[in-house]
């Protein structure tokens, strides 16, 4: 891990969507770790928020820009000349995809075209991991996980935005990044990261599990659930992002056979329902209750399962860690955040301790 983070000292890293949830814990740790961060992202979707608490408004070099904007991307990406790009920026909401697939399909399907393009058009960039999702795949529901080469689908806008991101961004890597051209027609590598339902501390986006379950507990509301018997696969947030910022490495480093589609899943004991995740959430708070009001009308896929041998065998990747310690790490950050506590110092030490069981 030492060499990694030498890795990324002075790197100048490009983040689109730094000011979410999942984006800003990537920028802690590259910047804690020395390197250039710039930004391309809407505003914060909610207050409070983890950009906010984490200070990174004077870290990076924001970008306030709606990534469906080709123009902006490719300047900006111009400007900053990254080396690095870890493409986040998304619609991420399924329910939401709904209500407005329209926006949803310009901003996950055109937004990645975007940042392709302006990466293309640009000469700086030399890695580049573009951030899906597990619902990529056609999903029938069997309980058999997962593989990077299983058949891509979406019953939701959602989920068809980010399968149609997928066809695109291969699309790209075999017309213009083919890593048989590579060091011959250009000098950039391109992979794509389907990860599962990410949790950990400071997010705050509506119709999420755990925001909606801190939301309730400390405001003493009775926290409802739609689906009690759907299963995830919940990971705290870090390790999906350490799996990121391992292909970074590879691809800078000219590991072409890198290039392609990689899962990043969790443990098999992860898999949890909703109702299992609420129980134990609710005892390690010490407080609150739940209520099951199901929605028939808005399909949601009640199983799904990654494989990720690929990453473990060819990467080195492998989850770390156990449900106990992903909900105590992710509520242990709301109630300090709860009891105004140092946010910032207890992000790094979370992030450090993590780290430490990559040496």
């Amino acid at each position: 891990m030492e060499n990694l983070q030498g890795f990324f000292k002075n790197k100048k890293i490009l983040i689109t969507g730094h000011t979410g949830f999942k984006g800003a814990w990537l920028a802690q740790i590259l910047l804690n770790w020395g390197s250039y961060v710039s930004g391309i992202a809407l505003k914060p979707a909610t207050n409070p928020n983890l950009f906010d608490l984490l200070g990174q408004k004077k870290r990076i070099n924001n970008y306030f820009v709606d990534i469906r904007d080709f123009a902006k991307v490719k300047e900006i990406i111009q400007k900053e000349k990254p080396e690095i790009v870890f493409h986040l920026a998304a619609q991420p909401i399924v329910r939401d995809s709904y209500d407005d697939p329209l926006y949803t399909l310009e901003t996950n399907i055109m937004g990645t075209v975007n940042v392709l393009q302006a990466i293309k058009e640009t000469n700086t960039v030399r890695a580049a991991v573009m951030i899906t999702t597990d619902k990529v795949y056609e999903n029938k529901e069997s309980g058999r996980p997962f593989k990077e080469n299983d058949k891509l689908g979406g019953y939701d806008p959602y989920s068809a935005s980010k399968a149609a991101a997928e066809i695109v961004i291969d699309s790209y890597v075999k017309s213009f990044f083919n890593p048989a051209d590579y060091n011959k027609k250009h000098k950039t590598l391109i992979v794509s990261a389907r990860a599962g339902n990410v949790i950990g501390g400071g997010d705050w986006q509506k119709d999420r599990l755990v925001p909606d379950i801190v939301r309730s507990v400390f405001k003493r509301k009775k926290i409802i659930i739609r689906s009690p018997d759907a299963v995830r696969p919940w990971q705290h947030v870090l390790e999906p992002l350490y799996g990121y910022i391992l292909l970074a490495e590879k691809l800078y480093r000219s590991k072409k056979e890198f290039s392609g589609a990689w899962n990043f899943g969790p443990l098999n004991k992860n898999y949890l329902t909703v109702e299992e995740l609420i129980k134990k959430a609710l005892e390690l708070l010490g407080q609150g209750s739940y209520g099951v009001k199901r929605d028939h009308g808005k399909h949601e896929a009640r199983l799904l399962k990654l494989d990720s041998s690929k990453a473990k065998n060819l990467l080195g990747w492998q989850p770390k860690l156990g449900m106990g310690t992903v909900l105590e790490m992710t509520f242990n950050w709301y109630k300090a955040f709860n009891d105004k506590k140092n946010i910032i110092d207890l992000t790094d030490r979370q992030i450090n301790s993590f780290l430490k069981l990559w040496r």
